[in-house]
Protein backbone atom coordinates (compact mmCIF):
# COMPACT_ATOMS: atom_id res chain seq x y z
CA UNK A 1 0.00 0.00 0.00
CA UNK A 2 1.89 3.01 -1.32
CA UNK A 3 -0.28 5.49 0.58
CA UNK A 4 0.95 4.26 3.98
CA UNK A 5 4.14 5.88 5.28
CA UNK A 6 6.48 5.45 8.27
CA UNK A 7 5.65 7.28 11.49
CA UNK A 8 6.85 10.90 11.56
CA UNK A 9 10.26 11.28 13.20
CA UNK A 10 8.96 13.50 16.03
CA UNK A 11 6.48 10.80 17.09
CA UNK A 12 9.16 8.11 17.00
CA UNK A 13 11.29 10.34 19.20
CA UNK A 14 8.44 10.88 21.66
CA UNK A 15 7.72 7.16 21.80
CA UNK A 16 11.35 6.34 22.60
CA UNK A 17 11.34 8.99 25.30
CA UNK A 18 8.20 7.49 26.85
CA UNK A 19 9.58 3.95 26.66
CA UNK A 20 12.84 4.97 28.33
CA UNK A 21 11.18 6.93 31.13
CA UNK A 22 7.52 6.45 32.05
CA UNK A 23 7.32 2.88 30.80
CA UNK A 24 10.56 1.79 32.47
CA UNK A 25 9.49 3.41 35.73
CA UNK A 26 6.14 1.58 35.65
CA UNK A 27 6.95 -1.55 33.65
CA UNK A 28 5.59 -3.90 36.34
CA UNK A 29 2.21 -2.12 36.19
CA UNK A 30 2.07 -2.35 32.39
CA UNK A 31 2.91 -6.06 32.50
CA UNK A 32 0.20 -6.60 35.10
CA UNK A 33 -2.32 -4.82 32.88
CA UNK A 34 -1.29 -7.02 29.97
CA UNK A 35 -1.42 -10.25 31.95
CA UNK A 36 -4.58 -9.65 33.99
CA UNK A 37 -6.61 -7.65 31.48
CA UNK A 38 -8.44 -4.39 32.02
CA UNK A 39 -10.82 -3.64 34.87
CA UNK A 40 -11.82 0.00 34.39
CA UNK A 41 -14.26 1.42 36.90
CA UNK A 42 -15.71 3.94 34.48
CA UNK A 43 -16.40 4.51 30.81
CA UNK A 44 -15.94 8.05 29.53
CA UNK A 45 -17.65 9.17 26.33
CA UNK A 46 -15.91 12.34 25.20
CA UNK A 47 -15.35 14.41 22.08
CA UNK A 48 -12.58 13.70 19.58
CA UNK A 49 -11.37 17.27 20.11
CA UNK A 50 -7.61 17.18 20.74
CA UNK A 51 -7.96 19.79 23.48
CA UNK A 52 -10.05 17.47 25.66
CA UNK A 53 -7.59 15.30 27.58
CA UNK A 54 -9.71 13.00 29.70
CA UNK A 55 -6.94 11.26 31.63
CA UNK A 56 -5.23 14.56 32.47
CA UNK A 57 -8.44 16.15 33.77
CA UNK A 58 -8.92 13.34 36.29
CA UNK A 59 -5.26 12.43 36.83
CA UNK A 60 -5.99 8.90 35.65
CA UNK A 61 -3.49 6.15 34.94
CA UNK A 62 -3.62 3.43 32.30
CA UNK A 63 -6.37 0.93 33.05
CA UNK A 64 -8.66 3.33 34.94
CA UNK A 65 -10.93 4.54 32.13
CA UNK A 66 -12.53 2.84 29.16
CA UNK A 67 -12.61 5.81 26.79
CA UNK A 68 -14.71 6.25 23.67
CA UNK A 69 -14.39 9.42 21.62
CA UNK A 70 -16.58 10.71 18.82
CA UNK A 71 -17.68 14.01 17.33
CA UNK A 72 -19.43 16.06 20.04
CA UNK A 73 -19.49 13.21 22.59
CA UNK A 74 -22.86 11.99 21.33
CA UNK A 75 -24.70 8.77 22.08
CA UNK A 76 -27.23 7.65 19.45
CA UNK A 77 -30.48 6.05 20.51
CA UNK A 78 -30.67 2.26 20.62
CA UNK A 79 -31.03 1.10 17.02
CA UNK A 80 -29.91 -2.54 16.52
CA UNK A 81 -30.62 -2.35 12.79
CA UNK A 82 -29.15 1.12 12.29
CA UNK A 83 -25.73 2.17 11.04
CA UNK A 84 -24.40 3.98 14.11
CA UNK A 85 -22.72 0.98 15.66
CA UNK A 86 -19.29 2.32 16.71
CA UNK A 87 -20.45 4.15 19.82
CA UNK A 88 -23.17 1.58 20.55
CA UNK A 89 -20.63 -1.26 20.40
CA UNK A 90 -18.33 0.54 22.83
CA UNK A 91 -21.20 1.09 25.28
CA UNK A 92 -22.31 -2.53 25.02
CA UNK A 93 -18.79 -3.80 25.69
CA UNK A 94 -18.23 -1.44 28.62
CA UNK A 95 -21.51 -2.30 30.33
CA UNK A 96 -21.95 -6.00 29.56
CA UNK A 97 -18.36 -7.26 29.34
CA UNK A 98 -16.31 -4.89 31.49
CA UNK A 99 -19.14 -4.24 33.98
CA UNK A 100 -18.14 -0.62 34.52
CA UNK A 101 -19.76 1.05 37.51
CA UNK A 102 -20.04 4.48 35.87
CA UNK A 103 -20.65 5.90 32.40
CA UNK A 104 -19.61 9.53 32.09
CA UNK A 105 -20.58 11.77 29.16
CA UNK A 106 -18.09 14.65 28.96
CA UNK A 107 -18.95 17.69 26.86
CA UNK A 108 -16.75 20.74 26.37
CA UNK A 109 -16.59 24.40 25.35
CA UNK A 110 -15.89 25.57 21.78
CA UNK A 111 -17.07 22.23 20.36
CA UNK A 112 -16.79 22.28 16.57
CA UNK A 113 -19.34 19.51 16.11
CA UNK A 114 -21.95 21.31 18.19
CA UNK A 115 -21.24 24.52 16.26
CA UNK A 116 -21.82 22.57 13.06
CA UNK A 117 -25.20 21.40 14.33
CA UNK A 118 -26.05 24.95 15.30
CA UNK A 119 -25.11 26.18 11.84
CA UNK A 120 -27.26 23.49 10.23
CA UNK A 121 -30.23 24.42 12.37
CA UNK A 122 -29.80 28.07 11.35
CA UNK A 123 -29.48 27.14 7.67
CA UNK A 124 -25.85 28.25 7.48
CA UNK A 125 -24.19 24.93 6.65
CA UNK A 126 -25.44 23.52 3.31
CA UNK A 127 -22.44 21.18 3.04
CA UNK A 128 -23.41 19.50 6.31
CA UNK A 129 -26.95 19.04 5.04
CA UNK A 130 -25.71 16.79 2.21
CA UNK A 131 -26.54 13.10 2.64
CA UNK A 132 -22.86 12.38 2.00
CA UNK A 133 -21.72 14.37 5.04
CA UNK A 134 -20.77 11.96 7.81
CA UNK A 135 -20.44 14.82 10.28
CA UNK A 136 -23.83 16.27 9.34
CA UNK A 137 -25.66 12.97 9.64
CA UNK A 138 -23.96 12.26 12.97
CA UNK A 139 -24.96 15.69 14.27
CA UNK A 140 -28.59 14.91 13.39
CA UNK A 141 -28.58 13.14 16.76
CA UNK A 142 -28.40 16.56 18.40
CA UNK A 143 -30.97 18.35 16.24
CA UNK A 144 -33.84 17.77 18.74
CA UNK A 145 -31.71 19.54 21.35
CA UNK A 146 -31.74 22.74 19.29
CA UNK A 147 -35.48 23.14 19.91
CA UNK A 148 -34.67 23.49 23.62
CA UNK A 149 -32.09 26.25 23.13
CA UNK A 150 -33.41 28.15 20.12
CA UNK A 151 -34.92 30.87 22.33
CA UNK A 152 -31.57 31.47 24.07
CA UNK A 153 -29.75 34.62 22.81
CA UNK A 154 -27.76 33.53 19.76
CA UNK A 155 -24.42 34.44 21.31
CA UNK A 156 -25.12 31.94 24.10
CA UNK A 157 -26.65 29.16 21.99
CA UNK A 158 -23.41 27.27 21.33
CA UNK A 159 -22.65 26.80 25.01
CA UNK A 160 -26.27 25.90 25.74
CA UNK A 161 -26.26 23.32 22.94
CA UNK A 162 -22.92 21.89 24.12
CA UNK A 163 -24.57 21.13 27.44
CA UNK A 164 -27.72 19.89 25.73
CA UNK A 165 -25.51 17.41 23.84
CA UNK A 166 -24.60 15.88 27.19
CA UNK A 167 -28.26 15.69 28.23
CA UNK A 168 -29.34 14.18 24.89
CA UNK A 169 -26.65 11.53 25.25
CA UNK A 170 -27.69 10.71 28.81
CA UNK A 171 -31.29 10.27 27.65
CA UNK A 172 -30.23 8.10 24.72
CA UNK A 173 -28.11 5.91 26.98
CA UNK A 174 -31.29 4.84 28.77
CA UNK A 175 -32.76 3.55 25.49
CA UNK A 176 -30.22 0.71 25.57
CA UNK A 177 -31.91 -2.20 27.39
CA UNK A 178 -28.70 -3.40 29.04
CA UNK A 179 -27.94 0.12 30.30
CA UNK A 180 -31.44 0.57 31.68
CA UNK A 181 -31.30 -2.83 33.35
CA UNK A 182 -27.93 -2.11 34.99
CA UNK A 183 -29.08 1.33 36.16
CA UNK A 184 -32.29 -0.05 37.65
CA UNK A 185 -30.31 -2.78 39.40
CA UNK A 186 -28.04 -0.04 40.84
CA UNK A 187 -25.04 -1.67 39.21
CA UNK A 188 -24.41 1.34 36.97
CA UNK A 189 -24.68 5.09 37.38
CA UNK A 190 -24.72 7.70 34.62
CA UNK A 191 -23.02 11.09 34.87
CA UNK A 192 -23.03 14.21 32.70
CA UNK A 193 -20.13 16.66 32.73
CA UNK A 194 -19.09 19.75 30.77
CA UNK A 195 -15.59 21.24 30.83
CA UNK A 196 -14.45 24.74 29.94
CA UNK A 197 -11.20 24.30 28.01
CA UNK A 198 -9.87 27.81 28.55
CA UNK A 199 -10.73 28.07 32.24
CA UNK A 200 -10.16 24.45 33.22
CA UNK A 201 -13.61 24.43 34.79
CA UNK A 202 -15.81 21.39 35.25
CA UNK A 203 -19.59 21.33 35.65
CA UNK A 204 -21.87 18.43 36.52
CA UNK A 205 -25.43 17.89 35.30
CA UNK A 206 -28.10 17.94 38.00
CA UNK A 207 -31.28 16.24 36.72
CA UNK A 208 -33.42 17.59 39.56
CA UNK A 209 -32.94 21.15 38.33
CA UNK A 210 -32.02 20.32 34.71
CA UNK A 211 -28.92 22.45 35.09
CA UNK A 212 -25.14 22.23 35.29
CA UNK A 213 -23.34 23.17 38.51
CA UNK A 214 -19.65 23.67 39.21
CA UNK A 215 -17.78 20.67 40.55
Amino acid sequence: MDHVHPLPAYLVQRYKGWKATKYEENSAWYRRLADEGQRPRAMVISCCDSRVHVTSIFGADQGEFFIHRNIANLVPSYEPDGNQHGTSAAIEYAVTALNVAHVIVLGHSQCGGVQGCLDMCHGRAPALEETTSFVGRWMDILRPGFDLVKDVPEENQARALEKEAVVVSLKNLMTFPFVQSAVEAKQLSLHGLWTDIGEGGLESYEPATNSFVKV
